[in-house]
């Protein structure tokens, strides 16, 4: 699937196109519940809203405003999400 992207210059809006690939990621259950909503939220496709948040990330800036990160401390709540960033390298597999 290709998808343009719109990189705002000051002359206007340049279209960057881009090759995706499907891949099967493996996420926790709450997390991804959290991250679909917030996406169904912006209108935005959850493959969109990941790739926005990844390039920001190596980039060093933070993905989300205030307004943003409230609305995702509301989902948490509704999908009883309690991870936190310090969680990150600390979670295992549960066991069926």
């Amino acid at each position: 699937m290709v998808h343009m992207y719109l990189d705002r210059t000051e002359t206007g809006v340049r279209m960057i196109e881009v090759e995706r690939v499907q891949t099967g990621v493996r996420i926790e259950k709450r997390l991804l519940k959290v991250l679909k909503a917030f996406a169904e939220l912006k209108d935005i496709t959850l493959g969109d809203l990941l790739e926005g948040i990844v390039l920001h990330a190596f980039e060093g800036k933070a993905p989300f405003g205030k307004e943003s990160i409230g609305q995702i401390g509301e989902l948490k709540k509704i999908y009883g999400l309690t991870l936190r960033a310090s969680d990150s390298h600390k979670l295992k597999e549960k066991t069926q």
